[in-house]
């Protein structure tokens, strides 16, 4: 499992390990965003999260004003077209028009840290609710259902 996957899912199991099913799977059409991204990191290390997990700048996390906490985001720049998917487990940015604050690792995974802000994509996943294992064996029950 690569590094990245393992902190995604550090940073969900943190969060009690909630989700729902893939958008697709629920007949939705994916919710996407396109804005200004920022980065937060050391100085905000250990402090609560508006979802009651500690903030760690080494984990994909991020903070949005609208999606809902739990949710899990893929986050494009569309400068360089690198991509990360996140954990939204808190609220923010609170500067200007920004639509989304992400964590140091995020930030670094799209080479934005130099640069502060990017232009990004932000396309919604999972949403909060169902336990993963639920929609695990729901997921693999559809697939059997195929063939």
């Amino acid at each position: 499992m690569s590094r990245r996957w393992t902190k995604l899912l550090l940073a969900f199991s943190l969060n009690g390990g909630l989700l729902t099913s893939p958008l697709q799977a629920l007949g939705h059409a994916p919710r996407v965003q396109i804005g200004i991204a920022s980065w937060y990191g050391a100085a905000f290390a250990g402090r609560k999260t508006t979802s009651g997990q500690l903030f760690n700048p080494q984990l994909l996390t991020a903070a949005s004003r609208t999606l809902p906490l739990g949710s899990i985001v893929r986050v494009t720049d569309l400068r360089n077209g690198r991509q990360v998917m996140v954990l939204v487990n808190d609220r923010g940015p609170f500067i200007g028009h920004r639509i989304i604050d992400l964590s140091r690792a995020a930030a670094r995974a799209l080479h934005m840290l130099g640069r502060g802000v990017a232009r990004v994509r932000v396309h919604l996943l999972w949403l909060p609710g169902i336990h993963a294992r639920a929609i695990a064996s729901r997921l693999r029950r559809t697939a059997l259902a195929r063939r």
